[in-house]
């Protein structure tokens, strides 16, 4: 809303100082700063306000050293995180991108999804809370609605560069030109094709068409349901990713907070002509708004992380940790790198994995040898080095530690490829 209103302020009065809300970078570092005030000073109050109605946690006895101290924590903090996330994104960004309002649907989807299944555990009495058949449809049902809008909508789109002669044969509604402030010209052409980012190959971009061409080249008119399958398995893997992971004090928030860095950096360079030509990676025109949304994200989860810190003063449930995976999948969707969801959200995927090969192993070893087996002491992961008798903060900064150097490895793929 600052945007719109400094920005009449600015054309009509000549207002000074108005210009500065035109540049993302400002209103980036606004959004951060907000979102931190939001979630550690109305964090508080907020906290002291679910102690109040006894919104407390109901911590299963799984025989884990410190979680008896843990029960009657406050619970539904990602509302929090939730709002921290919205209010600056509603203040500082242009609300009339479609990216932006992608994530916020995004964000109000799997929140009230989250919402509902912690409304069940914690006021009906419920332990199993929302049964996990409502909560796939809800997430396939964000996966439909954003596959279809990415892939149909006509203001998703990339731009690749062409040279002077070849932009004088393309049509004259598809080419953009663009004179820097030193006079080099470029040569914008649009596509809109369902392309992605391949990690560490040279002239990496792939369609995903392709995998459909091998049957026939008519083949290739079904991309558009590929596409939406696997936005759809992407959405469900890391937003179910980042509910396993919230499982002790800090690892979700502190995770998501440096997996949300990452992606800023990738919305910022792919929203720049001038860095995205230079690392030679897709230029996402109007995408460098994303960078405003992202700073809300990661001030959000930093503000968070103050008060989710061992010890805990508030855990997030699934209101939070829902909402903050499917907030990263659609986010690396957007920007064309769901290809390294791998590799920049690899504490999701073995926390994920382990309890996949713990109930596999289990069920293969009782239905073999009349008694199930385990392979780690506990899972998900965190819990296995919980039982090994590790601290939680031990294990949640040694976690950090791995994050930030897939962090890293992420950002590496702009060179070395």
């Amino acid at each position: 809303m600052f945007y719109y209103l400094f920005d009449f302020l600015e054309k009509r009065f000549d207002f000074p100082g108005a210009g500065v809300f035109h540049y993302i970078t400002f209103r980036a570092a606004m959004a951060l700063i907000t979102s931190l005030l939001i979630s550690m000073v109305f964090g508080k109050s907020f906290i002291n306000l679910l102690q109040r109605k006894q919104v407390g946690e109901t911590i299963r006895d799984l025989g884990l050293a410190g979680e008896k101290q843990k029960a009657g924590t406050p619970t539904m903090g990602g509302l929090i995180i939730i709002s921290a996330i919205l209010i600056p994104t509603f203040l500082f960004a242009r609300l009339d991108n479609i990216y932006i309002i992608l994530m916020i649907v995004s964000t109000i989807w799997l929140g009230l999804i989250g919402f509902l299944d912690d409304y069940i555990k914690v006021f009906k009495k419920d332990k199993k809370g929302l049964a996990g058949k409502f909560k796939i449809m809800g997430q396939v049902g964000l996966g439909l609605f954003i596959g279809i809008t990415v892939y149909f909508h006509p203001d998703i789109k990339t731009k690749v560069e062409i040279p002077l002669e070849l932009a004088q044969k393309m049509d004259v509604d598809k080419v953009t030109k663009i004179i820097e402030t030193d006079g080099q010209i470029h040569y914008m052409y649009d596509r809109k094709l369902p392309n992605t980012t391949i990690p560490f190959v040279k002239n990496n971009e792939f369609n995903y068409s392709s995998l459909l061409a091998v049957f026939g080249e008519g083949m290739r008119k079904y991309t558009w349901i590929l596409y939406i399958l696997v936005v759809i398995i992407i959405i469900t893997a890391v937003s179910n990713g980042a509910n396993i992971t919230d499982g002790i004090d800090g690892l979700a928030t502190g995770t998501s907070a440096i997996i949300g860095t990452t992606l800023g950096v990738f919305a910022y360079i792919s929203g720049n002509m001038i860095f995205a030509n230079y690392l030679n990676v897709m230029y996402i025109p109007n995408f460098g708004e994303m960078v405003i949304f992202i700073g809300a994200f990661v001030g959000g989860c930093v503000g968070f992380l103050w008060y989710n810190a061992y010890p805990a003063q508030v855990f997030m449930g699934d209101t939070g940790s829902l909402t903050l995976g499917g907030i990263i999948a659609v986010f690396a969707i957007a920007v064309r790198k769901e290809l390294l969801i791998p590799v920049l959200c690899g504490i999701f995927l073995i926390e994920n994995v382990s309890v996949m090969i713990q109930v596999a192993y289990f069920k293969y070893t009782r239905k073999k040898y009349g008694e199930g087996k385990r392979i780690f002491l506990m899972s998900p992961l965190h819990h296995h080095y919980q039982k090994k008798g590790f601290h939680e903060s031990k294990i949640v900064s040694r976690f950090w530690i791995i994050g930030i150097m897939l962090s890293v490895l992420t950002i590496v793929t702009l060179k070395l490829r």
